[in-house]
């Protein structure tokens, strides 16, 4: 069985964006030597345009093969004109109003988005699938989230978009991880508690 992995940004008050979904704040701490660790431990999470300039372009997945975002997530690439952000990944989007597919690569999920997962969870393969975002999509997911490694900014935003948009409930995770860095930043994994 392959792992859902919650792979996320957010502030220190688990905002990934501002109540329109923004996170742009949070650019200013991709320091050195917090690139260097995203690119040589999570390379396939470096979106296209940026994979050329931080010299990831042919590097080898390491941890997904699989990324599936909302579409709130996925409008950020195509507002500039990337139709395919990870095309080193399988790319799913979750979504009931786009209608039709941009590019041949990414392919949406308009139905049962919980068996959807289930089906790319049971394949075989050593790679699991990345959880790329948004809060609504995570809410919808948490049942079938497997791990996070959130990556915490050190920055209160006070009110925004959540984690996990969704209903109340307690979900026990087990902390793996801590790794710190100079400008503030923490990355933290937990595994799921069953």
């Amino acid at each position: 069985m392959r792992k859902l992995t919650y792979f996320i940004a957010c502030s220190i008050d688990g905002f990934i964006g501002d109540p329109k979904g923004d996170a742009s704040s949070m650019f200013g701490f991709l320091d050195e030597e917090f690139l260097g660790y995203l690119t040589s431990t999570y390379p396939e999470t470096i979106a296209a345009q940026g994979r050329g300039p931080l010299g990831v372009e042919g590097a080898e997945n390491k941890h997904f093969d699989t990324v599936i975002q909302g579409r709130g997530s996925y409008r950020l690439a195509l507002d500039i004109g990337v139709t395919s952000p990870y095309g080193h990944l399988r790319e799913y989007v979750a979504s009931r109003s786009l209608g039709t597919s941009p590019d041949p690569a990414v392919t949406l999920i308009d139905g049962d988005l919980v068996a959807a997962v289930r089906e790319l969870k049971a394949e075989a393969g050593d790679l699991g699938i990345w959880l790329c975002g948004g809060s609504q999509l995570a809410g919808a997911l948490l049942d079938e989230i497997d791990e996070l490694v959130i990556k915490t900014y050190p920055q209160v935003y006070g009110s925004g978009m959540p984690m996990f948009g969704s209903g109340f409930a307690v979900t026990d995770f087990a902390l793996e991880s801590v790794r710190t860095f100079g400008n503030g930043v923490l990355v933290r994994t937990y595994s799921r508690k069953r």
